[in-house]
């Protein structure tokens, strides 16, 4: 059963940073050539729009059996893969949702509280588009080295 759980997990790091990949480069890419105010109201609504079940499945799903894999290797410490699949866990909860609750989903907060068209949503919006891309990167890079750490695990097992 373990195995299961590592390579779904494998596949859902690799989902979310491809997610976080194309949002990073071609999504915020995008709205950062619209005008602030403009920028600011396509993002209000992304911001919206991905509380759906299609995102937040894979993204909660992830944390959720990153969790139960940490707490299953802890007591399957002696496995050769166990290593990995302690680390692919803990770079998910960590590198992913947790640097989306800290970092992330403050910055929407703060752009979901502006009037796109004031001086002070413009002054938001610039800061805004580097540092969440920035904090983006740090997930898409976390994402995808769980999977890689999974895939390894994996791999150990054969």
């Amino acid at each position: 059963m373990i195995n299961s759980l590592v390579f779904v997990s494998a596949l859902g790091g690799g989902l979310m940073a491809g997610f976080f990949f194309a949002f990073s480069v071609l999504v915020m890419k995008a709205l950062s050539a619209l005008s602030p105010a403009q920028g600011i109201s396509a993002m209000q609504s992304i911001n919206i729009v991905v509380i759906n079940p299609w995102f937040m499945t894979p993204f909660l799903g992830m944390a959720v059996l990153s969790g139960v894999l940490i707490t299953m290797v802890i007591f399957r410490w002696q496995e050769t893969n166990s290593a990995y699949v302690f680390a692919g866990g803990l770079l998910y909860l960590l590198g992913t949702l947790g640097v989306t609750i800290a970092f992330n989903v403050p910055r929407n907060e703060a752009l979901a509280a502006v009037v796109p068209d004031s001086t002070e949503a413009a002054r938001l919006w610039a800061g805004y588009l580097t540092e969440w891309t920035r904090w983006n990167h740090v997930r898409t890079i976390a994402a995808l080295a769980s999977s890689v750490a999974l895939t390894i695990a994996l791999l150990k097992r054969c």
